[in-house]
């Protein structure tokens, strides 16, 4: 459990790091990463893949403290490691994502998948 709250903190200072020091306009070109436009503030882009089937999901922030999310990313951790870029790879069937988005704290909002 303790590599899971290490792992939540490294996506949280991530995250943080990343919105609060965006470049000025002046400076985009195409080669600068940019955080696609259906990725608001507080939320960030998961992409369920296991046996060849993967979704994109757009997940709150608040799911960082949901248990079977949680597990989900120490699954991630043990497969992929901390260095992904883009959206975060989860190994788990798109529909397993799902369940856990659908659950009691999807309730909270219902733009979690796109």
């Amino acid at each position: 459990m303790l590599r899971v709250r290490s792992f939540v903190g490294k996506i949280e200072k991530g995250v943080s790091l990343f919105v609060h020091r965006r470049p000025p306009l002046s400076y985009l070109n195409e080669a600068t990463s940019v955080v696609p436009g259906d990725v608001r503030e507080g939320y960030f882009a998961v992409l369920a893949t296991k046996g060849g089937e993967s979704k994109r999901f757009i997940v709150g922030l608040h799911y960082l403290n949901d248990p079977a999310f949680l597990g989900l990313l120490d699954q991630a951790q043990e497969e992929f490691g901390f260095r992904q870029k883009g959206a975060l790879a989860i190994p788990c069937q798109p529909q397993e994502l799902q369940k856990i988005l659908d659950g009691p704290r999807g309730q909270m909002n219902q733009r979690d998948q796109i």
